[in-house]
């Protein structure tokens, strides 16, 4: 988890990687100026999510990484702002009107009863065959969904009937994310 200051400096770097990619100029991959124990340093993924007017506008992310923290937040928050495929690339005179989000993965656990998710806290990955999705923990909650709902939901993201999860063919898996900000 990151401390208050942590979490400001890893918005910052989303917020700063993206705008010097919108405005053509080199950004900074240099490592932060903290304690070498920073979640910052560590290999773990993240999604950044963007919206505007509390629509979302674009989100991408990985669930694990070899490379820091701060290097997948700024690499993912270009990719939200630019590259998500749903959505227009973001441009530098919408850039002030973002609202950003930033979630730090935690580890998947596969999910051997359906009634050990929990809404709010768990987020869901599923799999099968070439078939994958994932919705981050806040998702459901900010739709209100049900567990049903939320699994029905994950099952469609991932190109998949909504009852698919029922079958027990995909392997589903929960895990917890720490979302910034707080």
């Amino acid at each position: 988890m990151l401390d208050e200051n942590e979490a400001q400096l890893a918005l910052n770097l989303a917020k700063n990687g993206l705008k010097k990619q919108l405005e053509g100029l080199n950004i900074d991959y240099g490592a932060p100026n903290v304690s070498p124990e920073s979640e910052l340093l560590k290999p773990l993924g993240c999604f950044v999510t963007l919206k505007r007017n509390g629509n979302l506008r674009g989100c991408i992310g990985s669930i694990v990484s070899e490379e820091p923290l701060y290097l997948n937040i700024i690499r993912n928050a270009i990719n939200a702002g630019l590259r998500d495929p749903r959505f227009p690339p973001v441009t530098l005179e919408e850039f002030d009107t973002l609202e950003w989000e930033l979630s730090v993965m935690g580890p998947l656990a596969p999910c051997t009863d359906l009634d050990d998710i929990e809404i709010g806290l768990h987020g869901l990955f599923i799999e099968l065959e070439n078939h994958r999705g994932l919705l981050l923990p806040q998702v459901a909650v900010e739709w209100g969904w049900d567990r049903k709902t939320f699994l029905e939901h994950l099952c469609l993201k991932a190109g998949l009937p909504k009852d698919e999860y029922l079958k027990k063919r995909a392997k589903v898996s929960i895990f917890r994310a720490d979302i910034y900000p707080k």
